[in-house]
């Protein structure tokens, strides 16, 4: 019994992270920012579904396959966003900044 609260409140959290990194991606007005958006929630989303997912397996070889693949995402995932922020950095996106107002 607590075990299926546990997986349904990691499910719960990848769902809310998922939707609030989407969410992020359509208001923040920059690319920066977006990026930090998707990748941070995005991160979050996945693992937690991940972790919700080899709960429900227990230990079995499908298990083994998800860990694999979460460690996979871990490891490329901030890669990918550092590879996007330095290449739009390099072709001299600024990042935005919010206008004073006239005194």
């Amino acid at each position: 019994m607590i075990l299926k609260i546990i997986i349904y409140v990691f499910f719960a959290m990848g769902i809310f992270f998922g939707i609030l990194g989407n969410v992020g991606v359509l208001k923040f007005p920059d690319i920066y920012t977006r990026l930090q958006a998707s990748s941070k929630c995005g991160v979050t989303s996945v693992v937690s579904i991940f972790i919700a997912l080899m709960l429900l397996k227990g230990f079995t070889p499908i298990t083994a396959r998800i860990l694999v693949i979460t460690l996979f995402f871990l490891i490329t995932s901030p890669v990918s966003s550092h590879i996007i922020g330095r290449r739009a950095w390099e072709e001299g996106i600024l990042p935005w900044r919010k206008k004073s107002s006239p005194k």
